[in-house]
């Protein structure tokens, strides 16, 4: 079995959560007998990169228009390689991948992950529209990575016949500090007892929430992850004169994985719904940790869920969520149960080995068909 998988952005350019998701489906799936082939753009592209388990083929970036990637040579590498393999593999949203679908006359087997609607580009959706609804009809299946975001999702709804559900996994190996020496760092330079944020400063992260809810309780809250909001962020904490608040900056993944060993609890105030997921609250999760994160309709309350695994607040709501820290807080008992119980459900639903088992279900009953 051989995949395609298409989408504008990918390892070592780049590491988001797609960029993870496809990585995690690429290497895993070789266990299960799948080639994967990933084609991408790059500013600066190197041609075909090997990974572990899975290549890499980088076609030049042409200009971008809203994140919207453009390229004139992808097409041509689109086509040579969709001839190689059977299945394409999609990942929505990006709209020039629905023009390269149409205008390369695909007939291979397709089916997208939907990760996201289209949010913030509102005026854009409007233009996009029609495109957007051919290319998802034209797709055999459509994936959407949890059962809440399918639900709320306007857009889906017109095509549920053939939607699945498989959420996003993560590589158990992933919880490992790389060196106890590194834990013991972090343990020197912290408070004993801290909450924890990790991801990218963007704005629908909900951080103003959060550094507003600490305004109303002591609790220390380390920050872990860069962005175009990190400069406004340290202002405002700075002119409420936050003291317990660390902004760390981006960090590799071995500190990353030690203070999440460290911290006594995930904090996701993310309040908009292009935070579709929230794989550093599954993160979260697969260390074992309580978590506090926002109902948006999205794929966070299908990782936490309220009173078992953490607590849920209202978004954009600074007095809940500070409550909500400070239960978990004054209780930890309590705070050692739902942690307990997000590591149980990370287990039992959100391992990347029963991601790629599901995506690999699929591949077979396309091309069976």
């Amino acid at each position: 079995m051989r995949i395609l998988h298409f989408y504008r952005t990918y390892f070592p350019d780049t590491f988001g959560g797609i960029e993870q998701v496809i990585y995690q489906i690429a290497e895993k799936s070789s266990f299960l007998g799948v080639e994967t082939k990933v084609l991408t753009l790059s500013a600066n592209p190197k041609g075909r990169i090997a990974f572990p388990h899975h290549e890499v083929y980088q076609a030049k970036l042409g200009m971008q228009i809203a994140s919207n990637g453009f390229s004139w040579q992808v097409c041509g590498a689109f086509r040579s390689l969709a001839e190689t393999v059977d299945v394409i593999h999609y990942h929505y949203p990006w709209p020039f991948m629905d023009l390269v679908h149409f205008a390369t006359g695909c007939k291979k087997p397709s089916v997208v992950t939907y990760h996201s609607d289209i949010v913030r580009q509102r005026n854009l959706l409007k233009l996009y529209a029609p495109l957007q609804k051919a290319f998802l009809r034209s797709v055999d299946r459509i994936v959407v990575t949890s059962p809440n975001y399918l639900e709320s999702s306007s857009t889906l709804q017109n095509y549920r016949q053939k939607t699945d559900v498989i959420p996003i996994g993560l590589d158990e190996s992933m919880s490992i500090p790389a060196d106890e020496n590194v834990v013991a760092s972090w343990r020197a330079k912290l408070p004993p007892k801290f909450f924890l944020f990790v991801g990218v400063l963007r704005y629908y992260k909900g951080l103003d929430v959060l550094l507003a809810a600490m305004r109303e309780n002591d609790c220390p809250v380390v920050i872990v992850g860069g962005g175009p909001e990190e400069s406004r962020l340290r202002a405002l904490a700075q002119q409420w004169n936050l003291q317990n608040i660390y902004f760390l900056g981006e960090l590799p993944d071995p500190d990353k994985n030690a203070l999440l060993t460290l911290c006594y609890g995930v904090v996701f105030p993310s309040n908009l719904r292009s935070e579709a997921f929230g794989i550093s609250l599954l993160e979260g999760a697969m260390f074992g940790k309580p978590m506090i994160s926002c109902e948006i309709g999205t794929g966070t309350t299908f990782i936490n869920l309220q009173g078992e695994t953490g607590l849920v607040t209202p978004p954009d709501d600074s007095k809940a969520f500070s409550d909500a820290m400070r239960f978990l807080w004054d209780n930890p008992d309590k705070a050692s149960e739902m942690g307990r119980a997000a590591r149980h459900r990370y287990v039992q639903h959100f391992t990347a080995d029963k991601m790629a088992d599901s995506y690999c279900r699929i591949y077979h009953e396309m091309v069976g068909k």
